[in-house]
């Protein structure tokens, strides 16, 4: 059923209106609700080909799904439409602003609603891409914090790995770190490349939540074989930038293996031919960030490296 959350007014006339699809199973009902959640910046598009999947099966299967799904498509449909990663017109990062306040009339008061709405959930799933910069691999990315509660969801998401972050790094205005304080165990995945959907991700983490949901005891449908993820802290990944400006080649493909020192790639100058810069890897592991779009100025992330692994 599809629901409206919140709706504001728009000039002209029009309305911007936040809407989820509710599905609720008509097995047993288990009283459980997870919450599904992407689109929340515009630029980022892998979770609607999830959203769009997830739908099909979920309501051509109702009598295999106990409890509730709530399906959040699009956070910022503005931003979505206008391929805008804050909200358009505002250069708001909606992501920055949660969990929003009542007192407010307009996106602050929309950002509250959102909240509320995911609020209480057994288990809610943040689907994040890249930006049009860099490409990930499938990833879950939880804050030391809530490390305890969240890994045992992680572990069975069928993603690569699990990035735990160092408490100092989380922002504590997203969607995440706003519902996990209020106690509602939410996972951010990260995979992809901004501005792009990449099927083969949108099925592995759909595989992965299925699997999550039937060890919640919400879901009795086919279950097909996932993976666990190597585990990771931030002592274990090492961070690629450039020093030069210019064209970034790679030398090796995303989600390969390195040897430390190995070259990642080169930076080039097209006007005269030069090397520029030679980029080794700090350290051995594999690259599971790679930097997707060539022009590089200094400072520019060109890759991480996640290292540890035993058999590199």
């Amino acid at each position: 059923m599809i629901e409206n959350i919140v709706t504001l007014g728009l000039p002209i006339g029009e309305d911007l209106a936040i809407r989820k699809n509710r599905i609720k199973g008509k097995g047993s009902d288990n009283g459980k609700r997870i919450c599904i959640v992407t689109g929340t910046h515009g630029d980022e598009l892998e979770g609607q080909f999830v959203t769009w999947k997830l739908n099909k099966i979920f309501q051509n299967n109702l009598e295999k799904l106990h409890g509730t799904v709530d399906i959040y498509p699009a956070n910022n449909p503005l931003g979505i439409s206008t391929i805008y990663r804050g909200i358009p017109g505002y250069d708001l990062d909606m992501n920055r602003m949660f969990p929003g306040s009542e007192d407010s009339s307009g996106y602050d008061y929309m950002v509250k609603k959102i909240f509320e709405d995911i609020k209480g959930a057994d288990l809610c799933i943040d689907i994040h891409a890249s930006n049009i910069f860099l490409r990930e691999i499938p990833q879950i990315r939880i804050n030391e914090i809530s490390v305890n509660e969240l890994l045992p969801f992680a572990k069975t998401m069928n993603m690569d790995f699990v990035w735990i972050h160092a408490a100092a790094t989380v922002l504590q205005s997203t969607l995440a770190y706003s519902l996990n304080e209020a106690s509602t165990p939410t996972l951010v995945v990260e995979m992809g490349v901004g501005m792009r959907i990449t099927q083969d991700y949108g099925n592995q983490l759909i595989d992965g939540i299925l699997a999550t949901m039937k060890k919640m005891k919400m879901w009795d449908g086919e279950e097909a074989p996932t993976k666990p993820p190597i585990i990771s802290t931030d002592g274990h990944v090492g961070f690629i930038n450039a020093n030069e400006s210019g064209i970034f080649l790679p030398y090796i493909k995303h989600g390969s293996r390195v040897r430390r020192k190995e070259l990642i790639g080169v930076i080039v100058d097209p006007l005269n031919g030069d090397i520029k810069e030679e980029l080794p890897s700090p350290l051995s592991g594999f690259v599971f960030t790679l930097r997707e779009y060539p022009v590089v100025y200094n400072g520019s992330l060109i890759a991480r490296v996640l290292g540890g692994l035993s058999d590199v």
